[in-house]
């Protein structure tokens, strides 16, 4: 039994939800969302809460119960208050600025770094080393911010690169003489 797919999920206020067979529409002050259940799941919208349920008792019905609410939940959060990721950059040399819509970054290499955020994503560099991320879905905040990782991921010796703000980065000793 999914112990997340049971909790039902309360609609706030100034947020509309529309339920129209598997199709489910979310409306906030951030934006709009929308997503599509899957067959196995049956999802309600009712007294200003939507409930998930499973259709079947498979366990691929059972495991896209929990799966379904969740994302469905995220959505109803990313309308109302967004999602956010912070990056920072450490190195000498390293620095990230604006360029447009266009996230720019030297990251020790020999050419400049130019990074195109996706729909519904916006970036902000707060401080040259200081990387802002944010949007209405928790899927794309988080793959932008994984790719702009990417591009130097920290490294255990010196502890240079991109990382997320408050990332733990387990240090290893250099050679010895």
């Amino acid at each position: 039994m999914s112990r997340v797919g049971k909790k039902p999920i309360p609609a706030p206020s100034g947020v509309t939800v529309t339920v129209k067979g598997q199709e489910v529409s979310v409306k906030g002050p951030k934006g709009a969302a929308n997503f599509r259940a899957h067959d196995d799941v049956e999802v309600a919208f009712g007294n200003g809460e939507l409930t998930v349920k499973p259709r079947h008792e498979t366990p691929r019905a059972r495991a896209l119960w929990g799966t379904t609410r969740a994302v469905i939940a995220n959505q109803i959060k990313g309308v109302t208050q967004g999602f956010e990721k912070n990056l920072e950059m450490t190195g000498v040399g390293y620095r990230a600025a604006m360029q447009g819509k266009n996230l720019q970054m030297q990251l020790g290499y020999s050419h400049e770094i130019i990074y195109t955020p996706p729909e519904g994503v916006t970036i902000a560099v707060p401080k040259p080393t200081e990387i802002k991320i944010s949007g209405t879905d928790a899927q794309t905040v988080g793959q932008a911010a994984a790719e702009i990782r990417s591009y130097r991921p920290p490294e255990p010796y010196k502890g240079k690169g991109v990382r997320y703000a408050g990332e733990y980065i387990r240090r290893k000793e250099g050679k010895k003489k």
